[in-house]
């Protein structure tokens, strides 16, 4: 991937959360969504306990759904 065309942010992280958790980003965005009335760190710690994701993982995950209008 060139410079100019690599992923910044919390989408830096979407490669390797595909690979490791086995599931497209689309799926994770959709859980996200649905997790109505809750907090970022609330739904960080959900797919952290639910969901077995790292910390670090989830919280890009909800990051970008929450800074993506």
């Amino acid at each position: 991937m060139s410079e100019q065309t690599k992923a910044s942010g919390p989408a830096s992280y979407f490669p390797s959360i595909e690979k490791k958790y086995g599931q497209p980003i689309d799926h994770w965005i959709k859980l996200v969504h649905k997790q109505k009335g809750m907090k970022h760190m609330e739904i960080v710690n959900w797919l952290n306990i639910e969901h077995g994701l790292g910390h670090g993982h989830a919280n890009a995950i909800v990051a970008h759904c929450f800074t993506k209008k």
